[in-house]
């Protein structure tokens, strides 16, 4: 069914969505485009601007039960980044306009209760506790300190649940591998097959998503971002099992989830290809299935 639509903000690129709903999917709903990508620039995470991203309001009888996007600041090669650590940390890559679009999106398209605010938070951060669900991006550079790989050990054997997304080829994975490998030792990550639950439990993917980020599809890729890589240019989801089997991480390898829910409002095709077909639905299985295992 389509909905009304709406414009949020001047800038904004109107783009209707269209999605068949189901199991904790509610009911409604084609909806305006209102993001578009911003350029990189220095953003303070505890002073986010929203650039039109709608607001709503919660049910104050759920407000302890309310699911909130937490991001990651880690570690990466001389700690760069926002909020007090000068420019160009990986760990902020899509910053903040996936993190409050996927909110928006996952609060309109299920019965989630959502914060619309998206939080950061360092491992070693004792309110990570407070939050079931985190998400780690371009770890292909990433070096954690000691502390941290105690830190986030610690938060996943006591029931978190980490998204590692957009890193590419064999290099990168091999510094991931490497860092992970620090956290648990004696874990290996495992592909997940089609069939495994992640990719049906709301959207019924047909395929693992392969997501490019939009620059690499202006420059004509349609999958992998880099085709002339060949350790690019096959997707991989891999899990982290605790010892009741309990997927503890999940490891989006060769895909750019992220991209897509930044760049929503940039390109009507894009959007349709991949925010929509594809981030969207496995973002919100991923949500989904974490919350319920």
């Amino acid at each position: 069914m389509i909905g009304s639509m709406m414009r949020f903000g001047k800038s904004r690129r109107l783009v209707p969505v269209l999605m068949l709903l189901a199991a904790l999917l509610v009911t409604a709903a084609a909806v305006a485009q209102y993001s578009r990508g911003r350029s990189r620039r220095d953003v303070d995470p505890n002073n986010l601007d929203r650039g039109g991203v709608p607001e709503w309001k919660n049910d104050e009888r759920f407000k302890n039960d309310v699911f909130t996007f937490v991001r990651v600041r880690y570690s990466s090669y001389g700690r760069g980044g926002y909020g007090g650590y000068g420019r160009g940390g990986s760990w902020a890559t899509d910053f903040p306009d996936a993190d409050l679009n996927f909110s928006y999106r996952l609060q309109q398209l299920t019965a989630l209760e959502v914060a619309p605010d998206a939080k950061v938070l360092e491992l070693t951060d004792e309110a990570l506790f407070d939050y079931p669900f985190i998400y780690l991006i371009e770890p292909g550079r990433m070096y954690l300190e000691e502390a941290e790989v105690v830190a986030l050990r610690r938060y996943l054997l006591n029931g978190g649940f980490l998204m590692v997304d957009d890193f590419w080829g064999e290099d990168e994975w091999a510094n991931f591998y490497e860092n992970i490998k620090r956290v648990f030792p004696d874990r290996e990550p495992r592909e997940l097959p089609l069939e495994h639950e992640i990719f049906h439990c709301v959207y019924d993917l047909k395929t693992k998503p392969q997501v490019p980020n939009i620059h690499s599809w202006y420059d004509g890729a349609r999958g992998t971002d880099r085709p002339w890589d060949p350790g690019s240019r096959e997707v991989h989801y891999r899990g982290i099992f605790d010892d009741k089997n309990r997927m503890m991480a999940l490891i989006c390898h060769n895909t750019d989830i992220g991209d897509a829910w930044e760049r929503e409002g940039e390109n009507t095709e894009y959007f349709h290809a991949y925010s929509e077909k594809w981030s969207y639905p496995i973002g919100i299985n991923i949500v989904t299935y974490a919350m319920t295992h």
